[in-house]
Formats: structure tokens, sequence, C-alpha cells
């Protein structure tokens, strides 16, 4: 027999309730995922899947958590204490109607003895999506570094979580490439900034006020205090280092725009907002890669320009909240490179900052052909090579300054 310290472990990606669902249908019990032998038998409304009026009493198909759907059973109303689920079966069931409408004079029956299988079939692709959003959004705030909520909307259709992006808070560097490297030192401020401060060590000045307010035009640098500075996590230099401190929600547009993120709180101008993080590739595995993402009509690299291009930024399956920030022609987000453990000037931290003062409920969006910004399935210079020539996607921001394409 082979010893077990030698054997690969693979992380299950099957759900609890998936698991629990199997443990169930073969009646085993396996306390790790909370099937006892008390618990074997337990039964708790997931969702609700239908509907029908049998003898003047109201039935509801009832999808029992942790159990397989072939164990659904209709149960009469007066059992369920389920009153939100309860709501959300009969507002998903109007959201159908109306939208079949399309607008036309809805006719109610306050009698209905049985639903249509195709709203039932709606009603129970909402509850599916609206448990996986649920759980994209746990685990979201599982993952990020910093103290603010990522919420999760979709009122528009029935797309779920992306299935192949992955949260990161920091850089992932392809293997050759150090994005932490070249800090030995750091200042001796007993209180920042002092003449010796870091961006005046770098001969560039301070970033920031005493309100947190970045002072500085489009273009140049940021100079963060870093791991090795005699200052504290008060200190006034440490900003993008401290994640967003802003809740924020990833939605989708009814546009036809795909995921957005818009913020759940007013954001003041000059205000650091959130760092575009992802793959760090070279610029050729970039364009290798930008001539496969051509296919599927989007890309997000980011190209590290400040100094030089030999590295870009690629966040299309690893990224945080700003791999879902849209394009617009007129942008609330502006593009800063940002050094802080790295002075390595080909491989800058990305750092959005608002433009203005942004209202809670409004959509973050940020220019893709900033300097140094995003390239998506671009060919925004007419030098371009052929093979780096892109199709040119249409923008759909609606600015009024709009310039019809992103690219």
């Amino acid at each position: 027999m082979e010893d077990w310290r030698g054997a690969w472990y693979v992380p299950c990606l099957a759900s609890l309730e998936t698991l629990q669902e199997l443990c169930r249908k073969e009646n085993l019990r396996c306390k790790s995922i909370g099937i006892t032998k008390r618990s074997l038998k337990s039964y708790e409304v997931e969702y609700l899947c239908d509907y029908k009026v049998e003898e003047g009493k109201e039935y509801y198909l009832v999808k029992w958590k942790g159990w397989p759907e072939s164990s659904n059973t209709w149960e009469p109303k007066k059992h369920l204490n389920c009153p939100l689920l309860l709501q959300n079966f009969l507002s998903d069931k109007n959201e159908y109607l109306s939208r079949v409408s399309k607008g036309k004079t809805l006719k109610v029956r306050n009698h209905i003895k049985a639903l249509k299988p195709a709203i039932a079939d709606y009603i129970v692709k909402k509850a599916k999506q609206r448990i996986a959003l649920q759980r994209w959004k746990e685990e979201l705030n599982r993952k990020k570094n910093h103290k603010a909520m990522i919420l999760v909307e979709n009122t528009v259709d029935l797309e779920g979580p992306p299935l192949d992006f992955y949260y990161i808070n920091e850089y992932k560097p392809a293997p050759g490439i150090n994005v932490l490297n070249g800090i030995t030192t750091g200042c001796e401020c007993a209180d920042c900034p002092a003449e010796k401060c870091c961006p005046k060590e770098a001969g560039f000045i301070l970033a920031y006020n005493k309100h947190k307010k970045l002072t500085i035009q489009p273009g140049l640098p940021i100079y963060e205090c870093n791991s090795y500075c005699r200052c504290g996590p008060d200190c006034p230099n440490r900003i993008v280092q401290k994640g967003t401190p802003y809740s924020l929600c990833i939605f989708r547009t009814n546009n036809g725009r795909g995921w957005g993120v818009k913020t759940l709180q007013k954001i003041k101008n000059n205000s650091f907002v959130m760092e575009y993080v992802g793959e760090v590739i070279t610029s050729e595995e970039a364009e290798r890669r930008g001539q496969l993402y051509d296919n599927q009509g989007n890309t997000y690299l980011f190209d590290l320009d400040y100094d030089s291009d030999e590295f870009t930024v690629d966040a299309a399956r690893y990224g945080n909240v700003s791999h879902f920030v849209n394009h617009s022609c007129d942008p609330n987000l502006q593009v800063f490179n940002v050094f802080i453990d790295n002075l390595d000037l080909r491989l800058p931290r990305i750092a959005l900052f608002s433009t203005r003062t942004i209202k809670a409920g409004e959509e973050l969006t940020f220019d893709y052909q900033m300097k140094g910004s995003i390239d998506l399935t671009s060919d925004s210079a007419d030098g371009l090579s052929p093979s780096k020539k892109r199709i040119r996607t249409v923008c759909k921001c609606g600015a009024v300054c709009c310039r019809g394409y992103l690219n």
C-alpha cells in the first residue's frame, strides 16, 4: 500500500449542499459536513419550485436543502415557515409574467390552479441563481483583504457567477517575474512627510494631503511608505496599500455590457477607490493571449508602460473587483502608477482614483485608453503591425462624448 503521506490531495470543488445531497442519497454519515445520525433525516426548505391548488388547498413543490431534487415533495402552504422564500417565489413569478407581457396590460388571475411549466422553470432558475450569487458574494468577502464589503446583484437576467474567475488581492507574477524587488530601506520619519520621506527620496512630491486626497496630476507617480519605513499604519502616505475603503457592488448591467461595479457609498473627488490586479506576464505572452482573447470579444490586458513596455497585467482569470469595472469615454476614475515595496519602474502597481464626486449607487468607470491603461481587443494605434491589429469593439458607455469604439 502506498504511504498516505505521499498522496496527492485535490481540493473539492463541490458545494457543501452537493456533498450533503450525495450522503443522504447513499444514506451515509459524515460529521465533517454536518451529516450525522440526527441530521441525516433533517429537512430545511432551500427554495420553492412550483405551485398548485388541489381541493381548495395551496401546495408548493419544495426543494429540501442538502437533499437531491429527486426528494422534492409537494407541501401544503400552511406547513411552510419560510416567508422570505415565499416572497421570492411570488416576485419571480410576477417578474416572469411582466417580461412575457412586454408592456402589455397583464391580466392576473387570483385563482390559478397550477403554474405553466415555463413559469416554474424560470422560478427554479432564479432560485438557483440567487443561491449561486449569494455563495459567490460570501466567497469574495472571505478572500478580500480590506474591511469594506462586496455585494453582488443581478436583476437583469439569469447569468450566474463567472465560472473561470479567481479573486486575488495582489499581483500574481508569472514564473521569473519578481514584483517585490528593490526595497531594502525605508524612511526614518517619526511623522511623515519629513524632509527625507519616500516620495522626496525618489525625487517626487507627496501625492496626498492631510485628508488622504490626491494632489498630483495624472502621469506623475505615487511613492508610498513601505514595509521598511519607521512610520506606522496611520501614516498619511499609506493609502493604496490599505485596499479599497468603500463598499462596492458587482451588478449586471441592463444594456449588454455584462457585469459592472457601482459604489454603495459616496466617494469624494481625488479619493483612492481600488487597485487593478491580475497576473503579471511579459508583453510577448500578452500578445499571444491577446490573439486568443480576440476570438472571445474581450480581454483584460493592462500594459505596465510607465517606464517601458516589458510587462502586462492580465486580469481575465485572476483579479479583484476592478475586473468588472466597465469602460467609459467620460469616466469617473483615473489611473495612477504606484510604487510601494517595489521600486522597479517596469512594475508599478495600478491604482484607480476618483476624478470627481461619485454618488452612492453610481457606476464606476475608467477610460480603457488612458495612458498605462487597459487594452480591450485593441488596435488603438494606427501604426501597429498587422499581427497586433485587432477587431474594433463598439462602445456602449452612453456618454455624450462617446468615441464610438473602445479602441
